[in-house]
C-alpha cells in the first residue's frame, strides 16, 4: 500500500469518528490541549519558584519573595491539576465514544452487508470477513481509543515545549535536537520494519481465521474422510505464517523502546552536566528573549521538559505499530463498505388490496386485504395500475453466466401457468438452481426477458419480488432461536396458529410436539440439536407459512427419507395448490405429476413436456427414468 493511500485511510477513518460525535470529539480535544498545555507550563511556574527561593538565600529574605513563591506555587499546583482533569475528562470521553463508533461501525457494516448482492459472497471467504468484524474493527479502537490522543498530546507537548526551552537556552535545546534525532533515526530504522510487519500479522491473522471457520463447518466432512492430519498440518502451516510474522513484528517493537529510552536516559544526563557547568562557569546562553545567565532555576525546571520531549518522541513512535495496524484494518473494513450495493432499479411493489364495488383493485390495509396485487406507477402519465398478484413466470431467450465470458445458460425460454408444477431434470451442473436463481434476481440476465405476471422483474423491486416468493433449499439454514421463530422466518407477521398449522401442513408438527418444549425448544445455527431431516420439515413449514404464490423447491425432501417423503409429499399437495411451483429433483417419482418438466443439458432446454409424453420420446428423460442412461 502507498503512502497515500495509508494517509487517506487515516484520515477518513479519523473524519468519521469526529463527524459522528462532533460535540464530545471538540470537548476531547480541547481537554487534550489543557492537558498538554497544563504539563507544559507546571515546569516553567517550578523554575521560578526555584529561582524565587534562591534569591531568598541571596540577600532578598523570605519576606522579600514570599508574595511572589505562593503565587507561583499556586500557578504550579494549578497547572497540574489543570492537565489531570483534562486528562482524566479526555480519556473517558475517547474511552466511551470510540467504543460508540465501533458499535455504529459494526451495525454499518452489517446493513452493508445485507444490501450486497450475493456475488460478492460468492468471491469473498466467510472467515475473512469474520476477521473483519473482529480483529480489524478492534485496530480501530485501538487508534481511537489511544493513539490519537497520545499522538495529539506528544505533538502539542512536542512543539510546545521546544519553544519553552529555547526561550530558556539554546545551548541546551541544541543538546536535546540532536539527541532527538537519533530517536526519530532508531524509529526509521526499527520502527517501520515493526510498522510493516504489524500490517502483514494483520492480514496472516485473517487468512488464518477464515481457515478455521472452513474447517469448523466442514468438521464432520473431515472426521469422515480421517483427514484430521491434513487439517492439522494446514493449521500449523497458518500458525507457523502467523508465528514468524508476529516474532518479527515484536522483535522490532521490543528493540525501539528500550533504545528510546537510554537515548533519552542519556540525553537527561548529558542536559543535567552541560547545564551545571554553564551554571557553576556563570556562563551566559542565547534565548528567545536575548541574552541570559544560566541559572540553577533554569536547569532544574529544563530537566522535566527535557524528559518531558523524549518522552514525547518515544510515546508518538510506541504508537507507530498501532497506527499501522489500524491502516490494514481500516483498509480492510473501507474495502468492504466501498462494495457496490445490489442494484434496484425497481419500482412495481407489491402491496396488499382488495376488490372495490366496481371489480377494480385498490389499496387496503392488512385487516381488510383479501388478495396481493402489483402497484405500477405509470411515469409518462402519473397514473398507477395494479396487476393481480397470481404466479405467472415466463421466461423469453435468456442467456446468463455468472462471469461474462463463460455463459452457463443458453437462449432458455418456458413459461409457468398459474398453479401449474414446473420440474427441472437434469445432471449436475446443467442450470436447475440457476434458473431458479434469475427468478429470484439473485443474479441479473445477461439477454433475455423474464416476466412475472405480464411484468419485467427488472421493474420490480427485490424486495417486494422476494416477497412473493417461499424457497426451500437442499442446503437447510436454521437460526439460532426457538423452533417457532425457525418457522415465523417466513413470514414474522405470522400468528402462533399460523406457524402450527404450517408445521403441520408440513407434516413437523408430530415431531415438534415431542421435543421437550414443543414449539419453545431452542435449536441452535447449525440446527444440531435435531436431525438434517427434521431440519428440512422446518424449511418446508417455513416455506408454507410465508403463504406465497410461486415456490421453489430445490431438492426439498433430499435430507428425508422414503417413508418420510411420501407423508410430506402428501401434505405438500395442500401446500402447493393454487400456487405455481418450480421443482428440482433427483428422484424423477416426486415430479411425475408435473404439468411440464423441462429436461437441461449444459445450460440448455433438450427436452420438455409431461412425464408421459417424455417417456414416449425414449429421449434424454427416458434414460434418466429408466436408468438406461447409468448403463451406458
Amino acid at each position: 500500500m502507498n503512502k497515500n493511500k495509508k494517509h487517506h485511510v487515516l484520515l477518513r477513518t479519523i473524519g468519521d469518528y469526529l463527524k459522528s460525535h462532533p460535540v464530545a470529539m471538540s470537548i476531547a480535544g480541547v481537554c487534550i490541549l489543557l492537558n498538554a498545555l497544563g504539563a507544559i507550563f507546571a515546569p516553567i511556574s517550578l523554575s521560578t519558584v526555584i529561582n524565587l527561593v534562591m534569591e531568598s538565600f541571596n540577600g532578598l529574605g523570605w519576606e522579600g519573595v514570599k508574595d511572589a513563591f505562593f503565587n507561583q506555587l499556586i500557578i504550579l499546583v494549578c497547572a497540574y491539576l489543570l492537565s489531570i482533569c483534562g486528562g482524566v475528562i479526555y480519556s473517558q470521553i475517547t474511552a466511551k465514544y470510540a467504543q460508540t463508533y465501533m458499535h455504529e461501525l459494526r451495525c454499518r457494516m452489517f446493513n452493508h452487508l445485507q444490501d450486497l448482492p450475493i456475488s460478492y459472497f460468492d468471491r469473498h471467504d466467510k472467515g475473512l470477513i469474520m476477521s473483519t468484524f473482529t480483529n480489524d474493527i478492534d485496530t480501530i479502537r485501538q487508534l481511537l481509543a489511544q493513539s490519537i490522543s497520545t499522538i495529539a498530546i506528544c505533538s502539542i507537548s512536542f512543539i510546545t515545549s521546544f519553544f519553552v526551552m529555547l526561550s530558556s537556552s539554546v545551548i541546551l535545546t541544541l543538546i536535546v535536537i540532536v539527541g532527538a534525532c537519533f530517536m526519530v533515526l532508531n524509529v526509521k530504522l526499527t520502527g517501520s520494519r515493526s510498522a510493516r510487519n504489524f500490517m502483514i500479522q494483520q492480514k496472516v491473522i485473517a487468512n488464518e481465521e477464515g481457515f478455521i471457520e472452513e474447517m469448523m463447518n466442514g468438521l464432520k466432512v473431515v472426521k469422515s474422510f480421517t483427514h484430521e492430519e491434513e487439517a492439522v498440518k494446514d493449521c500449523t502451516k497458518y500458525c507457523d505464517d502467523l508465528r514468524n510474522v508476529s516474532t518479527k513484528a515484536n522483535k522490532f517493537a521490543n528493540i525501539l523502546m528500550p533504545i528510546m529510552g537510554n537515548i533519552g536516559n542519556i540525553l537527561y544526563i548529558l542536559v543535567a552536566f552541560v547545564g551545571t557547568v554553564l551554571f557553576a562557569l556563570n556562563i551566559k546562553d542565547f534565548t528567545l528573549t536575548g541574552i541570559q545567565t544560566i541559572t540553577i532555576g533554569v536547569v532544574v525546571s529544563f530537566l522535566p521538559m527535557v524528559r518531558q520531549f523524549t518522552n514525547n518522541v518515544a510515546e508518538t513512535s510506541n504508537q507507530v505499530n498501532s497506527v499501522a495496524m489500524a491502516v490494514g484494518g481500516t483498509t480492510r473494513v473501507y474495502e468492504l463498505l466501498d462494495e457496490p450495493v445490489e442494484v434496484d432499479n425497481g419500482y412495481v411493489t407489491l402491496v396488499m388490496g382488495k376488490y372495490d364495488k366496481d371489480g377494480n383493485i385498490v389499496e387496503c390495509g392488512r385487516k381488510e386485504h383479501t388478495l396481493w396485487a402489483w402497484k405500477h406507477p405509470h411515469t409518462a402519465d402519473g397514473s398507477i395500475t395494479y396487476t393481480l398478484l397470481q404466479g405467472d413466470i415466463r421466461m423469453f431467450d435468456v442467456d446468463f453466466g455468472y462471469v461474462p465470458d463463460k455463459i452457463v445458460l443458453h437462449d432458455v425460454s418456458l413459461y409457468a401457468k398459474p398453479g401449474q408444477k414446473i420440474a427441472f431434470v437434469g445432471a449436475t451442473g446443467a442450470g436447475k438452481t440457476t434458473i431458479t436463481n434469475l427468478i429470484n434476481r439473485f443474479y441479473d440476465i445477461a439477454d433475455g426477458k423474464i416476466r412475472y405476471d405480464g411484468i419485467n422483474i427488472n421493474k420490480i423491486k427485490k424486495k417486494d419480488l422476494r416477497r412473493s416468493l417461499g424457497m426451500v433449499l437442499q442446503d437447510t439454514n436454521l437460526f439460532s432461536g426457538t423452533i417457532m421463530d425457525n418457522i415465523r422466518y417466513g413470514r414474522l407477521d405470522a400468528t402462533d396458529e399460523e406457524c402450527i398449522e404450517a408445521a403441520k401442513l408440513a407434516n413437523a408438527d408430530s415431531f415438534i410436539s415431542r421435543l421437550p418444549q414443543g414449539y419453545n425448544t431452542y435449536v441452535k445455527g447449525n440446527g444440531s440439536s435435531i436431525s438434517q431431516g427434521q431440519a428440512q420439515l422446518l424449511s418446508i413449514a417455513r416455506a408454507a407459512v410465508s403463504q406465497c404464490p410461486v415456490l421453489i423447491l430445490d431438492e426439498a425432501t433430499s435430507s428425508i427419507d422414503t417413508r418420510t417423503e411420501a407423508i410430506v409429499l402428501k401434505g405438500m399437495e395442500n401446500l402447493m395448490k393454487g400456487k405455481t411451483v418450480f421443482l428440482i429433483a433427483h428422484r424423477l417419482s416426486t415430479i411425475k405429476d408435473a404439468q411440464a418438466i423441462m429436461v437441461l443439458d449444459h445450460g440448455r432446454i433438450i427436452e420438455r413436456g409431461t412425464h408421459e409424453q417424455l417417456i414416449e420420446q425414449h429421449g434424454y428423460y427416458y434414460q434418466l427414468y429408466t436408468g438406461v442412461f447409468e448403463l451406458e
